[in-house]
């Protein structure tokens, strides 16, 4: 473990207080351009999302309708009913993103395992990266603004669904996540810069409560007029 992911780690309070739990369910809201480029546009306007922090599983619910949720894993993707009947499936979900553009429809599965590994991945960052298979690589620190932020370089493991292999990670000074670049590749629509505000403590865990995702311009810098997706944070509980 580098000295900055221990600090980082640390800051988002501690690999100790993070192993007491089993789960995260959050309330939250989402919006931004690419829910409506997808067909998909109010899909997560007011929705809740539980993840476990032992494996890679997360369930939105409700989802297109009351009484429906997803089940999210690597390998399958469902939509079910409250009483875990399986309405529709899709086994190697990443394979039914292939040839696709940014403006290239979404069904109801597409969404599904894209929210599923998203957010899996955002709320359980950063005490993933001393998880096996997962390694860091601590980047030069860059100025952003009146702020000096220090990096990490993360290669996920092939067993986990996400963005892409390889994503980088910016801290402030305190060590709470501020921006987190990466390449969402069954989007295909090139690097973005996702950023992170107004983090509160939930069960001891530090959360960003306000995301942003900005795509990246050839110079390298967010395009900060587009708002790809927005993520509201309301509430989370860690049992």
């Amino acid at each position: 473990m580098t000295d900055l992911t221990a600090k980082v780690i640390e800051a988002h309070g501690s690999l100790d207080r993070y192993a007491r739990y089993e789960s995260a369910t959050v309330d939250f809201r989402s919006g931004g351009a690419l829910w409506a480029l997808k067909g998909q546009e109010g899909v997560f306007e007011r929705a809740a999302v539980r993840v476990d922090l032992r494996r890679q599983h997360a369930s939105h619910f409700p989802f297109t309708a009351p009484g429906l949720r997803t089940s999210f894993t690597p390998e399958r993707v469902a939509v079910e009913n409250d009483r875990g009947e399986t309405q529709s499936e899709r086994r190697a979900p990443r394979d039914a993103f292939a040839g696709h553009t940014l403006e290239t429809p979404w069904d109801d599965l597409h969404v599904a395992y894209f929210a599923g590994y998203a957010m899996w991945t955002y709320l359980t960052s950063p005490f993933t990266f001393v998880s096996p298979g997962f390694r860091t690589e601590e980047l030069p620190a860059v100025r952003e603004g009146d702020e000096t932020w220090s990096r990490l370089k993360v290669t996920f493991p092939e067993r986990v669904a996400t963005h892409s292999r390889e994503q980088i990670f910016y801290f402030d000074e305190n060590g709470l996540l501020r921006r987190h670049d990466y390449t969402a590749e069954v989007i295909n629509a090139g690097p973005a810069a996702h950023y992170s505000y107004d983090h509160i403590e939930f069960g001891g865990i530090m959360v960003p409560t306000r995301r942003v995702v900005h795509p990246l311009g050839d110079d390298g810098a967010a395009v900060r007029d587009i708002e790809l997706v927005t993520i509201d944070i309301m509430d989370v509980e860690f049992v």
